[in-house]
């Protein structure tokens, strides 16, 4: 049966009618509608759905989960400082409702534990896990109250990736379920690609048995739809699978799914992330998942800047929202994660609210609302970007450096700075020699970076500063082992002997106790065993820095560079304290990196 006449078939079911599980011998993979070999097709059918916009709507956060899918792993230190922007732009009333966490590693615990800390009402931190009941001990370990749990709906996922049928997979789904009502869990079911699922073979139905769970165990079930392909169309008239109006129809009046227990998670293969999200809280969904940025697997998930500007179109209403850390948030992805942000992407871009056209910038002289979208300096504390030319003059330059360069660290260069006027004469050599465009930020950074080197960050500088990071991350992980905090050093220089292996720019490891005294051996590479292994073994080290800073703080510490007077390589000495069982600081692991060999690695 072809989607379009399941579709009008449905008009003539009433909402109270039971659904059972269509257990094909093959998968049903729509190939009229997914023919892989060509670009996916959009059927269309008579009806259209009306709007049906929630009493309230809100967000949900996955930057810490499918966001962190994308890009390399944030610190614990990192989440938290994320986790604080996400709580500014929640406001009071909690637009952003939750953020949920991996909670694997000890990383992972590690970053709850500190988000918790906080103390925050919104938003609130739930969990991920698999579809494995031994995975609930995660949860109640965390003290969380909800997690999502994988419930992959399509015939792609139950035949080809987990090879189960629909009756086989709807069974372990709810057995997972009961397990976590039982033990007084939320779950959040994830309903993976269900744009490309059989709605009325496998996902109403699916969604009415766990509606009847919800009601016996008096704990909402949240169903969460994921658009795990980007295969979601929003406008009316869409058949199923992929009409998102469709879908939360089928979702809210067949399955009976309340709109406070719907949910809509989409990623941005197709360009329509964003109005997807928005189709769907128009449609009766109450709740749209993203992620700051549109970080996310593939092509990302819906921006969460992007949700907060509809959500306030819709609603009239920004319910103490701090828009102005939409921005901060930007920079501070700039700058301590550097990520390069498009000059255009919306919101937080360089030149979001500038131009280069002549004629728009003499308008925006004369009213800046003329060409801005809404005041930008009040509600994301982005003054109109200057666009520099011929005509700008040494004041204008000064203006786009103080607004560009220096803003974040509140300083402010005088227009009198020699370095302004090279850059005025190199701007006015540029349109003598016949050049008719505006300067752009990229030309303007490289040559304020060459006549104002004091307002920058050194490449050499950024480089370690990527580089303690990764060793950062490494050293705090394996302090946890419990061979290191044995204090034993037979077992420690047998884990730090593998650790050195894995990761050779490691020059030397060892560890001290409380008093300083070094009691292992220097682990280290083949080349500089037989010098250098028991070097410093049994000497005092309390005097060091890097002894000293993880005793007191009780947290890890990074050098400045030093040149090894034993290997003459250019290096850094990372360390952290090791804590015994009774969580009390016991001595310090260290290691010195060849940084050279470590910034190879890297690349």
């Amino acid at each position: 049966m072809r989607v379009r006449e399941v579709a009008v078939t449905i008009k003539k079911r009433t909402e109270k009618t039971r659904f059972e599980i269509k257990d094909t011998k093959e998968p049903v993979l729509y190939r009229d509608m997914f023919p892989y070999t060509s670009v996916p097709r959009v059927e269309l059918e008579e009806r259209l759905i009306p709007i049906n916009m929630p009493d309230e709507i809100w967000m949900t956060d996955t930057t810490f989960r499918d966001g962190q899918q994308s890009r390399p792993p944030y610190t614990a230190k990192q989440i938290v400082e994320i986790f604080d922007f996400l709580h500014r732009l929640s406001g009071p009333k909690g637009v952003i409702r939750q953020s949920e966490f991996f909670l694997y590693s000890p990383k992972d615990k590690e970053a709850v534990r500190l988000c918790m800390e906080r103390g925050y009402r919104f938003p609130e931190i739930t969990g991920w896990i698999r579809a494995n009941k031994e995975d609930f001990k995660l949860v109640k370990e965390m003290g969380l109250k909800e997690t999502g749990i994988l419930t992959s709906c399509s015939d792609y996922h139950i035949f080809l990736k987990l090879n189960k049928t629909r009756k086989d997979a709807h069974k372990a789904y709810l057995d997972i379920v009961a397990t976590a009502l039982e033990q007084g869990i939320t779950p959040r079911c994830h309903l993976e690609d269900i744009t490309r699922a059989d709605f009325y073979g496998f996902v109403i139905p699916f969604v009415q048995d766990l509606m009847k769970l919800s009601e016996a165990a008096k704990i909402p079930v949240k169903i969460r739809a994921c658009d795990t392909m980007g295969y979601g169309f929003p406008f009316p008239g869409t058949a199923l699978p992929r009409g998102v109006p469709e879908i939360f129809y089928a979702l809210h009046h067949e399955g009976g799914v309340p709109s406070a227990q719907l949910e809509w998670h989409g990623h941005n293969d197709f360009h329509k992330v964003l109005v997807n999200g928005v189709a769907a809280w128009l449609y009766g969904c109450s709740s749209v998942n993203g992620a700051l940025l549109g970080f996310g697997e593939r092509t990302g998930n819906t921006p969460i800047e992007a949700l907060l500007m509809d959500y306030i179109s819709l609603t009239g209403d920004s319910e103490g929202i701090d828009t102005q850390a939409i921005t901060e948030m930007a920079e501070y992805f700039r700058k301590e994660l550097e990520f390069d942000i498009p000059a255009n992407y919306p919101f937080v871009g360089s030149e979001f609210n500038s131009t280069s056209a002549g004629i728009h910038a003499d308008g925006m002289m004369k009213n800046e609302e003329i060409y801005n979208i809404f005041d930008t300096t009040k509600i994301l504390k982005r003054p109109m970007g200057v666009i520099i030319t011929d005509k700008s003059g040494i004041a204008g330059i000064a203006h786009w450096v103080n607004s560009h360069i220096t803003s974040s660290n509140n300083l402010k260069v005088d227009k009198r700075h020699p370095g302004l006027a090279k850059m005025h004469t190199w701007v006015m050599a540029l349109y003598e020699q016949g050049r008719t465009t505006s300067i752009s930020n990229d030309e303007l950074y490289e040559k304020a970076k060459k006549h104002l080197p004091e307002y920058f960050v050194s490449d050499l500088d950024r480089l370690k500063k990527k580089a303690s990071e990764v060793v950062r991350h490494i050293v705090e992980n394996f302090i946890e082992l419990p061979e290191m905090r044995s204090m034993d050093p037979a077992q420690q220089e047998s884990v730090m002997q593998k650790l050195q292996r894995e990761d050779p720019y490691i020059q030397f490891a060892y560890v001290v106790n409380g008093d300083g005294i070094k009691i292992t051996k220097n682990v280290t590479d083949i080349q500089n065993k037989s010098k250098y292994e028991i070097s410093g073994l049994g000497d005092n080290f309390s005097d060091r820095s890097w002894f000293i800073q993880p005793m007191k703080t009780g947290s890890s510490f990074v050098s400045d560079f030093y040149t090894s007077r034993i290997t003459g390589a250019l290096c850094i000495t990372v360390s952290a304290p090791i804590r015994d069982k009774q969580e009390e600081v016991a001595g310090v692991f260290g290691v010195d990196i060849r940084f050279e060999d470590l910034v190879k690695a890297e690349d």
